[in-house]
């Protein structure tokens, strides 16, 4: 016994009341609370593959009472506004037809089909009203996937509105570009000072815009409170999903040490998680908010816009303003630069870090719900509209230079005028491809992007 003891002792181990040795406490094991993080990674990894191989379990319960596929879509022109009356054909790609509607008052359509695949959809251009005709043909040929309420672009000409000259067509796409521009700043800020004061590239992100849209359309529509009210309300949601996400899994990731690209890996896994489990409560509607029709266009001249692509306008630049001065002149802001710049050495010269980047992930989540808002007003509400944004965002952040919100703003106020400009020269389904062209050419010549400095790798 005395041996044994003695080798216990050398080992550093302690005898337990039969001699068996006993595994000292307080070393070679994790505190149980990241053992239970850890676990629940592991379980929500397993969930998160179950969402992204059985989406259609979405429409589980409405599969009784409406079809899971659709197609819909909305007949506008700037000047004119809504058109009604206008007979909508769909038909198989064999030519049997499926069923043939009018358009409501507000110029919108919906068809359910019998499942996924081809459909060709045609509008009798007889319908329409005097000056307007249809921009490139009477019919559109769209595939539509498994569980998908697909909007079918039917683009129109109305005849005033290129009055002015060969110029006015390129002077609508730049004022479109720039208010598309800023919707992507607004939500990429977050991103980009997400990424400068943490390191993350959060692929979630488009999902925060998302959640801000859906939940600014149950507050409006379901709860019947007006959109302004109901927009303040979706920013305090967005703030706080934000700072679930840094309370609940970044920072726990941050104190376990877990690398970048692990976090990387995670954020994805996030993102498929939240954006099924959106399309679970929300359903893969289109819907718009109450009261927030578009109307008609107002004629400025050289171009028309909406009142809610005005006000869409004015909202983002007074508060891209308030950030740029709130970065600049405020405490907090400064703290965020630094700790951007260089977090070691803020965490040295006595700025709290965590609290830092709680407020980052509030602020940034505040923002992507605005951003989710104000799209949800040209585009209505979607359950994947962040998503289809995400790429964009990106594309923003990374052209402006990576980690800086005047880089983010700078780049997608580019992105969003080139991605509008393009269409000059190429279709309108495939706009979105100008922008991650523009981005690539861009980092071929400037590597670290437009506002973005040198560092070294390796």
């Amino acid at each position: 016994m005395t041996h044994a003891g003695n080798r216990a002792r050398r080992h550093g181990r302690r005898s337990g009341p039969t001699g068996s040795p006993q595994r000292p406490r307080g070393r070679g094991r994790p505190p149980s609370g990241h053992r239970v993080v850890v676990r629940l990674l592991l379980v929500l990894t397993f969930g998160l593959g179950l969402a992204a191989f059985a989406p259609g379990l979405a429409h589980a319960e409405t599969e009784e009472t409406e079809a899971t596929e659709v197609l819909n879509g909305t007949l506008q022109t700037s000047l004119s506004g809504p058109i009604e009356d206008v007979q909508v054909e769909v038909t198989t790609a064999d030519g049997d037809e499926i069923d043939s509607v009018e358009t409501d008052e507000n110029g919108r359509w919906s068809v359910d089909l019998p499942g996924p695949g081809q459909y060709v959809v045609t509008i009798d251009e007889g319908d329409l009203p005097d000056g307007v005709t249809l921009a490139a043909g009477d019919s559109r040929t769209v595939t539509v996937d498994e569980g998908r309420r697909q909007a079918v672009l039917i683009g129109l000409t109305d005849g005033s509105r290129n009055s002015g000259g060969g110029s006015v067509r390129a002077v609508q796409l730049l004022v479109d570009g720039i208010r598309f521009g800023l919707l992507i700043a607004m939500a990429a800020v977050g991103l980009s000072l997400i990424f400068g004061t943490t390191g993350l590239t959060n692929f979630a992100h488009g999902e925060l815009v998302t959640i801000g849209a859906v939940a600014a359309w149950y507050i409006n529509v379901q709860g019947g409170v007006p959109l302004i009210p109901a927009t303040l309300l979706a920013m305090l949601v967005g703030a706080a999903v934000g700072a679930l996400n840094e309370l609940g899994l970044w920072r726990p990731l941050r104190r376990r040490g877990t690398g970048l690209i692990a976090a990387l890996v995670v954020s994805i896994g996030l993102s498929l998680l939240l954006r099924y489990l959106v399309q679970v409560v929300y359903g893969g509607r289109s819907s718009p908010f109450q009261g927030a029709q578009s109307g008609r266009a107002q004629d400025y001249g050289l171009f028309t816009m909406t009142d809610n692509d005005f006000y869409s306008i004015v909202i983002s630049v007074v508060v891209l303003l308030l950030v740029a001065v709130m970065l600049q002149r405020t405490k907090i802001g400064k703290a965020m630069r630094a700790v951007s710049d260089n977090r070691d050495l803020a965490a040295s010269s006595g700025i709290d870090v965590n609290r830092v980047i709680l407020f980052v992930w509030m602020m940034g989540g505040a923002l992507a719900a605005l951003g989710g808002v104000l799209l949800g007003l040209s585009d209505q509400v979607q359950w994947d509209m962040g998503f289809r944004l995400l790429l964009l965002m990106f594309a923003g952040v990374t052209l402006g230079g990576l980690g800086t919100a005047y880089g983010a703003l700078v780049g997608s106020l580019i992105v969003g005028v080139f991605v509008q400009m393009s269409t000059l020269v190429i279709p309108n389904d495939v706009k979105y491809v100008g922008g991650l062209l523009l981005l690539i050419v861009i980092l071929v010549i400037r590597p670290q992007g437009i506002l973005g400095s040198r560092a070294r790798v390796g």
